[in-house]
């Protein structure tokens, strides 16, 4: 009987110490640092979050994990990095400068925007807005690269001075442009709202834009917006159904086929671009008016996201230091 009873015992203790064990371990894994206020150069070993209608701003700071901005909050990183993903809820707003984030940043459904400035990322997601009434953002930034693919269904998208591994893809956007920025894959316009510039920039994929209003500018002395200089294509480039807004080429090499349907107006194609593989479609010469310069005020998210900017580092002035 005491031998029994002595097993008996013996087996219990090592059920709750593996139990013990496995909670320990869970609740190491489940761990998240909350943030209100400011962090500097420390390293959060977890995930952060920063609670709804809250402030963060971040520098140098490393999260090994995994970031979420809850609705309605901000999050302002200067010179950190970001071990996993970013996920910006609904009215969320990220800010990013010199920073590196292994992961996918996303902004979801009704999200305020994401501003990367001089920040690499594993890829970004801009949701489609769906039932909510805010209409995110994306800009990327000078110095900018991302590894993975740049998608986005909603506002006003613009990448500059930047490099995209993946593909740049953007459905029913309100703009999506391109300055002097490098794709490697694919790129495709769909349906945006006031249509595509694409200046300074080399897409290595095939380049498409098809649904467009308000007009679609390819290189310098069109109707959106003011550049320098054309890009190259070295795929095929295929254009179609532009309505709303003239549809100019200027200065571009294009190393495939320009392909051309149903643009109303159609195309006007200047001389001097270089096309490889030929027009194949409607189009003519460039009208008088298309020599006029753009006034290069394309909408209004950067002049918001210096408003929430602001906003977000005076909240985290006033919270003080974040207990991180």
């Amino acid at each position: 009987m005491a031998r029994r009873t002595a097993s008996a015992l013996a087996t219990l203790s090592a059920i709750v110490t593996a139990t013990v064990m496995c909670t320990a371990q869970n609740a190491h894994a489940d761990l998240v640092m909350y943030c209100v206020g400011s962090g500097g150069a420390v390293t959060v070993p977890s995930d952060l979050y920063v609670p709804p209608g809250e402030s963060c701003s971040l520098q140098g700071t490393t999260v090994t994990g995994n970031v979420r901005v809850a609705a309605g909050s901000n999050l302002v990183i200067n010179g950190g990095t970001v071990n996993g993903e970013v996920r910006v809820a609904a009215d969320g707003y990220l800010d990013t400068t010199d920073t590196r984030v292994e992961g996918r940043v996303t902004l979801a459904a009704g999200g305020f925007g994401l501003f990367l400035d001089n920040t690499d990322t594993g890829g970004v997601v801009v949701e489609p807005k769906g039932s909510a009434t805010i209409e995110g953002f994306l800009f990327v930034e000078q110095g900018s690269k991302v590894d993975g693919d740049v998608t986005a269904g909603v506002g006003e998208v613009s990448v500059t001075g930047s490099e995209i591994a993946g593909n740049v893809s953007t459905n029913a956007a309100y703009f999506t442009d391109l300055h002097d920025t490098f794709v490697d894959g694919t790129l495709s316009v769909l349906n945006n709202a006031t249509g595509s510039v694409v200046c300074g920039t080399a897409v290595q994929g095939k380049a498409t834009f098809a649904g467009n209003l308000g007009g679609v500018q390819l290189g310098p002395n069109g109707g959106l917006d003011s550049c320098a200089s054309g890009g190259y294509f070295a795929r095929d480039v295929g254009i179609s159904n532009t309505t709303g807004g003239r549809t100019t080429l200027d200065d571009n090499i294009v190393n495939g086929t320009l392909r051309l349907t149903a643009n109303n107006p159609v195309a006007e194609v200047a001389t001097n671009n270089s096309i490889r593989g030929g027009i194949v479609g409607d189009h003519s010469a460039p009208t008088p008016s298309g020599a006029a310069a753009a006034d290069g005020v394309r909408g209004t998210a950067e002049e918001r996201a210096g408003e929430r900017r602001a906003k977000a580092v005076a909240s985290t002035a006033a919270k003080g230091a974040a207990r991180l």
